[in-house]
């Protein structure tokens, strides 16, 4: 059980530390990502996220920025492509792309850049190993608490809970995060949540306290990690 006092200890050398990322990196290759590929029907990614954002801003999506391109997404597409005179499929290519304005990809949360930079080095800390959207899914857990009134109300404080993260004893958060890790906490800012809502998150090859497992509902696994509310 962490103590609170090691975890605040933890928090302050990660935040000494974050002036040595280069955020705006991050922020050019999540918005590169938009763009570089067709979208339909089940794909999934800060793409996405993006893409309803835009059309959120534009009253076409009404849904959740969640970063999956479900039919809510697909129906706003076709609205979105029938007012350019384009053909309605719902499939986003070449044609829709030249059609959308380009407006200003904003924060799904307003936090600071501290707040992500300190996102991205847990992510790198819980996450090492998994793939994009596996640190993705850890990035989202963390926000996901900020919105559920049983957890603290930002980043910093949902960290700071008691118990809550390996990372911070094991020394793994204190690693520089790369660019994926950067990129999964903008992602995760950004909407994508391919948890579908989760606040808890383990590793059942490793976890050692699993009572209170039974208690919640398991949402999906994603790598290693299996995902609950």
């Amino acid at each position: 059980m962490l103590s609170k006092s090691r975890v605040l200890i933890s928090v302050m050398l990660l935040l000494i530390m974050v002036s040595f990322v280069n955020l705006e990196e991050a922020k050019a290759l999540d918005l590169a990502e938009f763009g570089s590929r067709v979208m339909s029907r089940g794909d999934e990614g800060i793409d996405v996220a993006i893409l309803q954002q835009k059309l959120k801003q534009l009253n076409y999506y009404r849904g959740k920025l969640d970063g999956l391109y479900g039919s809510g997404t697909a129906e706003a597409v076709k609205r979105f492509q029938k007012d350019n005179g384009l053909k309605a499929d719902g499939v986003f290519g070449e044609s829709s792309f030249k059609a959308i304005p380009d407006l200003k990809a904003e924060l799904n949360y307003n936090i600071s850049r501290d707040d992500i930079i300190l996102l991205a080095r847990i992510i790198h800390g819980e996450a090492r190993g998994e793939d994009f959207k596996g640190k993705v899914a850890v990035g989202s857990v963390i926000l996901n608490r900020i919105n559920s009134k049983q957890f603290p109300n930002s980043i910093r404080d949902v960290i700071l809970q008691k118990g809550q993260f390996s990372s911070l004893m094991d020394g793994q958060a204190y690693y520089y995060p790369g660019e994926e890790e950067l990129q999964a906490a903008r992602a995760a800012v950004l909407g994508y949540d391919p948890t579908l809502g989760s606040v808890y998150f383990y590793n059942p090859e490793v976890a050692t306290n699993t009572a209170w497992i039974s208690r919640r509902n398991f949402v999906t696994r994603i790598g290693d990690h299996v995902f609950l509310r």
